[in-house]
């Protein structure tokens, strides 16, 4: 099932247009999707159930008690490619998860390199984990693109809207993403 989400989109740079928002429910596994396009330009958000994450953290050396935390944190795949004609540019720690009116930052690889480096993990487990996280910051030229897990910092199944602070061109374009929900435990 495919829909068209309304889009709210603020432009710092006249004269683009509107971008299109889609969600999509996956016929076989249920989790949703969310895409935002705009000039050529995408990023795909897809829900990653907690049991997905933890296994794929015990799989790398993470301590079940570290995984298990880690993994209700709201982790989403995601893929961004720069399909335009536009050198596009981003900074995750610009962006805000926006809750109930209250703003958090994203849990980026530094955060993650911080939090992790007491010494319960071991040093192959958050490597494994920082190269599969989204790199914070970003340059794509056209045709460049990239994929790798956000997270969020939610619990299972909490709706929020994502505000993301892009240049295109070297120009600011703000967008936000409404409705976005971290999957739930376990699937209906």
């Amino acid at each position: 099932m495919r829909l068209i989400l309304p889009g709210f989109l603020l432009l710092l740079w006249p004269g683009l247009g509107a971008a299109a928002i889609t969600m999509e429910v996956g016929e076989n596994t249920g989790l949703r999707t969310w895409q935002w396009t705009h000039l050529g330009i995408s990023l795909r958000l897809v829900q990653r159930l907690p049991d997905q994450t933890r296994a794929y953290l015990l799989g790398r050396g993470f301590p079940a008690a570290a995984a298990d935390e880690a993994a209700t944190s709201c982790f989403f795949g995601t893929m961004f490619r720069n399909d335009g004609t536009l050198p596009l540019d981003f900074d995750l720690n610009t962006w805000k998860v926006v809750q109930k009116g209250r703003e958090t930052r994203m849990l980026v690889r530094e955060f993650w390199k911080n939090k992790l480096s007491g010494g319960a993990v071991p040093k192959a487990a958050r490597i494994a984990l920082h190269w599969s996280l989204m790199p914070t910051q970003q340059h794509f030229e056209p045709g460049d693109y990239n994929w790798g897990m956000m997270v969020f910092g939610l619990s299972p199944g909490e709706y929020f809207d994502l505000h993301m602070q892009l240049e295109l061109d070297g120009k600011p374009l703000a967008v936000t993403i409404p409705g976005l929900r971290c999957a739930p435990e376990e699937l209906n």
